[in-house]
C-alpha cells in the first residue's frame, strides 16, 4: 500500500491543520504519515505530528538540507509551507527540491508570491487587472497639507498585522512612517471584513472558494467567523485566480465597502483559519490526498454555509523529556 507522508514545515500553532490532515486520511483510508518540522521544540503542534523534526532556521543555509534530508528519510509525498518567510525560499528552490526527493512542493510559481509577498507588486497587480482595491499613496503625495485621514499604514512585506495602524492625523503619519520598515500608505477603508480560503489544483483550477466573515480577530488571526457563501464575492475571487493562477491553498483578505469589493491583501498558503473552512466542508486536506493519489477534481460549493467558529486555546504538559505528560 502507497504512503503519502505530509511534511508541515514552521508547524507552530497549527495543531487543527495536522488534525484535519490526520481525520482526511483516515476518511480516504489512506496511510500517511504526517510530519512536522520547526525550529523551537516547544511548538506545539510538533507533539500532534506522527514524526517531529528540529529544523535550522530559515536564513540559515543549512534548512533547505535538512528539509531535503528529511523527505528522504521519511518518504515525503508533499511539502506544506505555513508562514510567508517560507514562501520567497521555497519558490526559489521548488525544481532543486522536487528534483533531489519524490517530494511536491505546494508553492505557487514565484512570480505569484513575489506579487502576493510584497505589497507595491500586490497593488500594481490588482490596479492593472481592474479589481478594487485602496489607493496607494506615493511619497510626494504623502507631503501634501491636502491629505485626507484617516489614512492606514502596513509594511510593504510584512504579515500578521504586524505594525499595522489607523491613521488619524499628519503627526501620526510622521511617527508611524519613521517606525515602520519600508511602510506603505493607503486609503483606510471600512466595510464588513472577510478572509477567503481558495483551493485550487495543481494546474491552478479553482476547487473551492470559502468566504468567512471576520466576527472578532486576535494578533492578526481570525477568532471568531462565520461562512457566508457570497456570490460577489466567490465570483470575483474566481476571476482573480484566473488572472493570478496560483496553486494549493490561497488566503485572501478583502472588505465589502460601499464602493463594492476591495482587497486587503493575498496570502498563498494556508491561512491560520484554514480548518473553518475545512470542517465546513471545502476539506483541503482531502482534497490534496486526492490529488496526490491522482484523483482528478472539479469546482464545487459542497460546504455548509452560516457555520460560526470560535477559536480557542488549549495547553499541552511536556514532561522532562519533551514529551507530553498525559
Amino acid at each position: 500500500m502507497s504512503e503519502y507522508n505530509i511534511l508541515i514545515l514552521s508547524a507552530g500553532r497549527r495543531v487543527e491543520l495536522i488534525e484535519c490532515f490526520h481525520h482526511a486520511a483516515r476518511k480516504l483510508c489512506i496511510k500517511s504519515n504526517i510530519v512536522a518540522g520547526d525550529s523551537s521544540e516547544t511548538a506545539p503542534a510538533l507533539y500532534f505530528a506522527d514524526r517531529h523534526y528540529m529544523l535550522p532556521c530559515i536564513l540559515e543555509q543549512s534548512y533547505l538540507e535538512a528539509i531535503v534530508e528529511i523527505c528522504l528519510v521519511e518518504n515525503i509525498s508533499l511539502i506544506i509551507p505555513t508562514i510567508d518567510t517560507d514562501l520567497i525560499l521555497l519558490s526559489k528552490n521548488k525544481s532543486d527540491i522536487e528534483a533531489k526527493t519524490k517530494s511536491r512542493v505546494l508553492i505557487s510559481d514565484r512570480k505569484v508570491i513575489e506579487i502576493c509577498r510584497d505589497k507595491v507588486k500586490t497593488q500594481k497587480f490588482l490596479e492593472e487587472n481592474n479589481f478594487g482595491i485602496p489607493k496607494l499613496y506615493t511619497d510626494e503625495e504623502l507631503q501634501s497639507d491636502e491629505l485626507h485621514y484617516p489614512l492606514f499604514i502596513k509594511p510593504k512585506s510584512g504579515s500578521s498585522s504586524v505594525d499595522t495602524f489607523k491613521v488619524k492625523c499628519k503627526h501620526e503619519l510622521d511617527f508611524y512612517t519613521r517606525m515602520i520598515d519600508h511602510p506603505i500608505v493607503q486609503d483606510f477603508i471600512e466595510g464588513e471584513e472577510y478572509t477567503t480560503d481558495v483551493f485550487l489544483d495543481f494546474e491552478s483550477h479553482v476547487i473551492t472558494i470559502v468566504p468567512r466573515l471576520r466576527m472578532s480577530i486576535r494578533s492578526g488571526e481570525i477568532a471568531k467567523g462565520k461562512i457566508v457563501k457570497d456570490k460577489l464575492i466567490i465570483d470575483d475571487i474566481t476571476r482573480l485566480m484566473e488572472v493570478l493562477k496560483p496553486i494549493g491553498q490561497i488566503t485572501v483578505q478583502l472588505m465589502k465597502t460601499k464602493k463594492g469589493i476591495e482587497y486587503i491583501e493575498i496570502n498563498p498558503r494556508f491561512g491560520g483559519g484554514a480548518p473553518m473552512s475545512i470542517q465546513s466542508g471545502a476539506d483541503s486536506c482531502e482534497n490534496l490526498f486526492r490529488l496526490l493519489i491522482g484523483q482528478e477534481l472539479s469546482y464545487n460549493e459542497n460546504y455548509r454555509d452560516h457555520l460560526v467558529f470560535l477559536r480557542f486555546d488549549q495547553s499541552i504538559c511536556l514532561d522532562e523529556d519533551m514529551e507530553i505528560l498525559k
